[in-house]
Parts: C-alpha cells; structure tokens; sequence
C-alpha cells in the first residue's frame, strides 16, 4: 500500500492531533495518516526463542517433533522459506524486530545482554510500538524482553565498574524491588508483562507494567541438571516457578486478548516466549511425546500454547482481521551430541551449524504469517526477508510513512501478502551477524562471510580450513558445505565492498538515513 494521501486541509489538523496524543516522543516523527480502524489489521507477534527451521513439521515432514497448531497455521497463510532472524542470538534480533534497525549498529557488537543489563533501546528511538500506538494502536508486550531494563540504584551502593554491554552486570547495586525507571513503555508499550531475559539468566520475576509482580525477593538455586535442563543460581520472586513460565506468558496473552472485547482500538500483541530455549521443563503432559528427547518435548509444549493463544483469538471472533506472524529469534541449539542421541531429528533442517553461528542454521528461522482477511489460500514464499522488516511492513499496513531516522534496515513485505505472485524481490540484500561479531552479507544466490569458521559455538571447519572467508552458492549448495571463494574471487569482492558501505553509512533502507 502506497502513504495515504490527504488534502492539506485534513492533514494539518491530523497531524497535530496525532503529535498531541503522542507525546514528546513523536515529535521528530512527521507525516501520520490517520487510517479508518476497521481498514487496520490487528497484530499479533509471536517470537519462539530457540526454535529451529527444521523442527516444525510444516518446514519439515521428517521433524520427530508433532506441530499440529503451529502446522495449521501455516496450512492457513504463508509460509516463508528464506527468513532470517536479524542476528544469530536473541538479544540483537530482538532489537532489530523492535526498532527495525540491524543491533550491530547499537552499542552490542557481540554476544547478548544479561538480566541486570541496561536497555539497549535508546529511550527516543522509534519502536513498533510508537509506530501503531501513533496509529491507534492499544499496544503490549508479554513474555521474554532481554534488552535490558533500568532499575533504581540503591543508595550508597558501589556502581559497577565500566563494561561492554555483553559483559553482564551483577546487579548487586540495583533495587529491583522497585519499580523500573525505563522499561517497555518508555518505548511505546503501554501495556506489559515481562520477565527480564533467559529462563536461565537471573533475575527470576514478573514484571508488570514495570511494577515487579512480587517485591519479596530470594536466592533462586541453580539447577545441575544435564543438558539444556539448567538455569544459573540468583535472584528472584519468592513466589516464581521456572517450570510454570511459558503457560503463565500463554495465560496472560489469552487474558489480554480477552480484554480486547471491552476496547474499540486495534491491537499490537508482541508475544516473545520463552521456549524451547533452556531451561527445557516441558510440562508433565508433554514429556516423552515427542522423538527428539526432552528438547523435542518442550517444542511440543511451545506448539501447544500458541495454540491455545490462536484458539482464543480465534474464539473472540479476531482470527479474520488479525495479522499473526510466527517466528523464531535465530536457529536452535542442537549440538553434535543432541545430532548423535536423536539422529531422526534435524532441528536446523540439512542447514549448517547452529544458534550463535554466521552459517544458515544459526539465523535462517521458520516465517508464517496468517491473514485470513488478505491471504485467502495457503501458499508459500521463498522471498528473502529478516525480522528487521516487520516494521516497514506494519507501517505500510497502516498507511504511514517510516521517518528516515527509523527503521533504517527494515524492508516492507507487505506486496507479498496483498498478491499472490510478486516476482519482485523485496531485499537486495541482508547482513547476517554471529554471537562473535563475525559478518557476512547475502545477494541473490550468494553468501559471503567475512571470516573462517562459524563465528559461533559449532566447532566445523570443513569447506573453511585454510582460507580467510568464505562464499557459497546457497541455490546449487544451500547446506554451505563447499566454499567456491577460490573459483568466485570477483563476487567475493563485490559482497565484501557491499557490506563494507552498509555498515559504514548507517542504513540499508532507501529513504532513510544514520
């Protein structure tokens, strides 16, 4: 959809109205259209943590895991088939899907944040949620942030000593008993139920509207469980249970969705899940149902509770005009030894590597998007787009025109959904970046990687021992097993210069700016 279009008769008096109710914030943020409701979809935004291309059944019909909501879905809408998380771990994806801008250019070059780690979202930088709350949107965010909260200090305390933001703070000089001073609806939410980051990662609580659910805080004992059943000692609500976390967020979205009956606005649900990242504490019903040990079990569990969200939707008569998008933050950790004690089970598909990684197992991530209003029959997508694009997707949804200081790397896909056939590619091309900081840049067909090896946690290196970086031809090779870099030196150089000025000038979107 193209920017609405109005008289400057009515455009003036919108305008200002929409500044007013706004706040300060918007004020730099010009030219919003104010668009009919029943014309503007609701959204709902569901973020797996941890879940791979190759675990849905839909992606993969040999997956051991059954996905019998999460196939539906896609049975429903459009499936995409070349989607990218932004980044190859959570916290620089997150950021990206929430600004609409690669995290690479925040101050976390590498690794993710920790629980006591400040916000990462500067507090003026426009959000998803500035954009629909701007076009009357009621807006909120449930289930895991990870990108980092502002607490009090406590008085006297020692401040912690300077640090790179993947360097995670101990906290040990921050009250967090109170009540946040910057959180979620400093940045557009205006309603929100957060834990703070990782199931693993303390602090342990509830955060609602940045009030914590319980101000009795104790030590949480870790647990020295075996793989992906562990989470570290630390702080938390005497009342939290790790084990009970993933029903809870389900429970309130559903609670949420409810409440939309009483309210005439649209809706924009941002519901990232905890799940399957570890802890894996699938819940009693779901252990042993699945061929991929207790791994498989909690995707089953992550299966059964966006069912329950998308049955309640769909119970409130919501399913038609709402535009729901699941995804995943980056691919799955599932090691060599996971590989050899469920060898049926491919959670990344035939993709190389894993979370953390620069190849398409670490960032290539399942895309299913349902609309029941727009996208009439199922169907299936091999477009390249990245999580940054939701953005200017729902700003052309809701017929507003992304500021050139926002959303800088994000790309509207929304032609894709309003035609069945469009030919024409949205990107030209996306960055990929590792838990290490390693980059690499996709065009077409081609990969290039700016290093050897994974830049991550998978420790390969055949088709990369002895040269410096690496190409591959996704279309004749999309397992990455032979780099051509010796036979393609010409497109190597291409790609590399392409990344280069892309990182260097601070956008990738045409009409925006540093």
């Amino acid at each position: 959809m193209k920017f609405l279009k109005k008289s400057i008769f009515i455009w003036i008096p919108v305008t200002i109205v929409a500044l007013l109710a706004f706040g300060a914030r918007s004020i730099k943020y010009t030219g919003t259209a104010q668009v009919p409701p029943s014309t503007r979809p609701n959204v709902l935004v569901i973020l797996a943590d941890d879940l791979g291309y190759g675990d849905l059944q839909c992606y993969n019909s040999d997956s051991q895991v059954k996905t019998p909501n999460l196939d539906r879905l896609s049975a429903e809408g459009l499936r995409f088939t070349d989607a990218h998380s932004g980044s190859a771990v959570c916290s620089p994806t997150r950021y990206g899907l929430v600004t609409g801008r690669y995290a690479f250019r925040s101050p976390l070059k590498r690794g993710v944040l920790g629980g006591y780690s400040p916000s990462l979202i500067e507090a003026d930088r426009f959000t998803i949620a500035d954009l629909l709350k701007q076009a009357g949107y009621q807006t909120s965010v449930i289930g895991k942030w990870h990108l980092g909260l502002d607490w009090p200090k406590i008085p006297g305390a020692q401040p912690e000593p300077p640090h790179e933001p993947h360097q995670w703070p101990k906290g040990d000089n921050l009250n967090i008993e109170a009540d946040l001073t910057q959180g979620p609806k400093e940045l557009g939410f205006e309603y929100s139920y957060i834990i703070p980051s990782s199931l693993d990662i303390p602090p342990y609580l509830y955060l609602e509207n940045g009030q914590p659910s319980s101000r009795e805080i104790v030590e949480i004992a870790g647990s020295d469980q075996p793989r992906g059943v562990y989470w570290r000692t630390g702080k938390g609500s005497k009342d939290f249970k790790l084990k009970e976390t993933l029903d809870q967020l389900g429970t309130k979205a559903q609670e949420f969705l409810v409440e939309r009956r009483k309210n005439p606005k649209p809706f924009l649900l941002y519901l990232p899940l905890t799940s399957p990242h570890t802890p894996w504490l699938p819940a009693e019903q779901f252990r042993g149902r699945s061929g991929a040990g207790t791994y498989g079990d909690f995707v089953a569990h992550t299966d059964a509770v966006v069912g329950r969200v998308l049955k309640t939707l769909d119970s409130l008569r919501l399913k038609d005009n709402t535009l729901v998008v699941f995804t995943s933050d980056n691919g799955a950790d599932w090691k060599p030894g996971d590989k050899e004690k469920y060898p049926l089970h491919k959670a990344n598909g035939i993709l190389r590597g894993e979370k953390s990684d620069i190849w398409e197992g670490g960032h290539r991530v399942p895309f299913i998007v349902r609309w029941p209003n727009t996208i009439k029959q199922p169907r299936q997508s091999d477009q390249l787009l990245c999580l940054n694009d939701l953005m200017a997707t729902l700003a052309s949804l809701t017929q507003q025109k992304l500021p050139a200081d926002a959303g800088q790397d994000s790309f509207d896909f929304s032609p894709i959904l309003l035609h069945e056939k469009y030919p024409t590619p949205i990107r030209n091309s996306l960055i990929h970046h590792s838990i290490e900081g390693m980059f690499s840049i996709r065009q077409g067909k081609w990969k290039y990687v700016a290093g050897q090896g994974s830049g991550g946690w998978s420790k390969d290196e055949s088709a990369t021992k002895d040269l410096p970086e690496q190409l591959y031809d996704l279309e004749a090779d999309p397992g990455e097993t032979r780099n051509v870099i010796q036979a393609n030196p010409a497109i190597a150089q291409q790609l590399k210069a392409l990344l280069e000025k892309q990182k260097k000038q601070g956008y990738t979107r045409k009409g925006a700016s540093a």
